[in-house]
């Protein structure tokens, strides 16, 4: 299949290695050009110049950015993906449903656009190993089931546009607010004298315990040590974009604000760029 791919961040660049692996005829294209380039030598894969020229050369094209803005900047203009040739679009990253909804309604006659947001760390991203949320029936994800199955170890069709995006909203704001009370709970605990392995320990064989606390278990007990896998600065962009779903929904989410107001102050206080692990750091050392 030809796929053209935007967005080389932490997890495209991992997504567009593993779509070149499995046999797919991979075009790149990124607001910076050089990951682009680089990575085209890497895999061996073409580079566009431009998102038009990209869709001109795909079947299918996957975006994974960052954020509505990065997304709408992306497939609009005369030179965006819209403007080209292909007629399936897939947004993999985290958007808004309304942005989604924004996107089908823009789509060039004939083109649809999927919303099939990702749960699952860079880690998983390089091991194919991604959850695959995808806003459409089991019937319209067929054709994509090469890419889904390239990317991810499961794919679960939620119905309709934008039902990827509200469910990718909803389970982050529960991988957030694990990360703030986890947070509390190791501050909690080192505050009685008791070591951090030791604690974590404990939590890791509790019922509290949850897959992503194990594989993000390196970065609670030495942030600074590790590769940023997902910024402070990312999770407050979805903690925003679900508190305005809710409130438009009419459903309260009152951890949910509390997890808000907490990323804000830490990225106010330059943990913005930092991993989200460093909300640890930051309960003890600001506001401790």
């Amino acid at each position: 299949m030809r796929v053209g791919f935007v967005g080389l961040g932490r997890m495209g660049a991992h997504m567009a290695r593993n779509l070149a692996g499995a046999g797919h005829e991979l075009t790149l294209w990124n607001r910076s050009a050089h990951k682009a380039h680089a990575l085209g030598v890497e895999i061996g894969c073409a580079v566009a110049a431009t998102p038009r020229a990209l869709s001109d050369s795909a079947d299918v094209v996957v975006t994974m950015l960052a954020d509505d803005p990065s997304s709408e900047a992306v497939h609009g203009g005369t030179d965006g993906l819209f403007a080209g040739a292909a007629r399936l679009f897939v947004e993999m990253g985290t958007m808004s449903p309304g942005h989604i909804a924004r996107l089908v309604a823009d789509a060039p006659t004939g083109a649809r656009v999927i919303d099939a947001p990702v749960s699952g760390a860079t880690q998983a991203a390089a091991d194919a190993q991604l959850l695959i949320m995808a806003g459409c029936t089991p019937e319209e994800a067929t054709p994509l089931a090469p890419l889904f199955d390239a990317l991810g170890r499961k794919t679960l069709c939620l119905g309709s546009a934008g039902s990827g995006a509200v469910m990718k909203l909803a389970v982050n704001s529960l991988i957030h607010g694990l990360n703030q009370t986890l947070a509390e709970a190791m501050s909690l605990a080192q505050a009685a004298g008791i070591a951090p392995d030791a604690a974590f320990d404990v939590i890791e064989a509790s019922a509290a315990a949850a897959p992503m606390l194990s594989y993000r278990r390196p970065l609670y007990l030495d942030e600074a040590a590790h590769e940023v896998t997902f910024t402070v600065a990312l999770a407050r962009k979805d903690m925003e974009v679900t508190a305005e779903l809710a409130e438009a929904l009419g459903t309260a989410m009152p951890q949910g604000l509390i997890t808000l107001d907490t990323l804000r102050q830490a990225e106010a206080q330059g943990y913005g760029a930092r991993d989200m692990a460093a909300i640890l750091t930051y309960m003890r050392k600001e506001i401790s």
